[in-house]
């Protein structure tokens, strides 16, 4: 693959050692760390559009998840509402 372009990314302390540490792991450059994980997910998010499906990663996938298992609990005006649009109230 040739590389032509660059890209600027700004990031805190944190998460620039963080992507160190990983790229590390894999002995490779911090860009090319950056580079094969953010174009494979950008594949990846491209491919489920055009699916029209959605695409979470496991993380995602958890926060969804448990928002799903716990519902929120509805406040005294929402729940008046809700009467409301059902024509209760």
């Amino acid at each position: 693959m040739q590389k032509n372009s660059s890209l600027m990314v700004r990031l805190d302390e944190e998460s620039k050692a963080l992507l160190a540490s990983a790229a590390e792991l894999r002995k490779i450059s911090v860009s090319d760390y950056v580079r094969s994980i953010v174009v494979g997910q950008a594949r990846r998010e491209l491919a489920a559009a055009e699916a029209q499906m959605i695409s979470l990663t496991p993380e995602e996938q958890l926060t969804f998840w448990e928002a799903l298992s716990k519902p929120p609990k509805l406040t005294k005006a929402q729940k008046q509402l809700g009467k409301m649009m059902r024509g209760e109230a």
